[in-house]
């Protein structure tokens, strides 16, 4: 890890703890050279998977694209960062464990990811779940936005 005042790559752990969310290390380091003392977070991150898309194309799945879709879902609403990461952690976490469950390799369809992404969206805001849902159902009219917020309100 570089130092952030002199760029010198010689810097030493000092001390490491789980970070306050409990989903990331907290690592105390100082600089050799300069003995600058700074802190680094480290999260764990999907590697290696792939997303089958609706149209039979594969890219490999992208943490920051979710996230956006996920933000616009949840635009204008009472959310802060703290609960976003755990969100976010919560859903790959889950896509993890689909995958380690589906013994076929580290490939997940598209359908799957958001399938997952609502399952954790509908626990935390109804609001942002409808919004994501109707891109992601590719809702076409009235009708099929009302029959899901109706399914939403019977589940209660």
């Amino acid at each position: 890890m570089k130092c952030p005042v002199c760029y010198n790559e010689d810097t030493k752990v000092l001390d490491s703890r789980v970070a306050a969310d409990g989903l990331a290390i907290r690592r105390r380091r100082e600089c050799s050279k300069c003995n600058f003392r700074f802190s680094t977070y480290e999260e764990v991150e999907l590697l290696d998977v792939s997303v089958l898309k609706r149209d039979g194309n594969r890219e490999s799945y992208s943490r920051e694209k979710m996230e956006k879709g996920l933000r616009r879902a949840l635009e204008k609403r009472e959310f802060d960062v703290e609960k976003f990461k755990k969100l976010v952690n919560n859903i790959e976490r889950d896509i993890q464990v689909f995958i380690k469950n589906k013994k076929e390799g580290s490939v997940i369809s598209s359908e799957d990811v958001g399938a997952i992404v609502m399952k954790n969206l509908k626990k935390v805001d109804k609001v942002a779940y409808i919004r994501f849902a109707s891109v992601y159902k590719l809702f076409t009219d009235a009708e099929e936005f009302e029959e899901e917020v109706k399914k939403l309100i019977r589940k209660k």
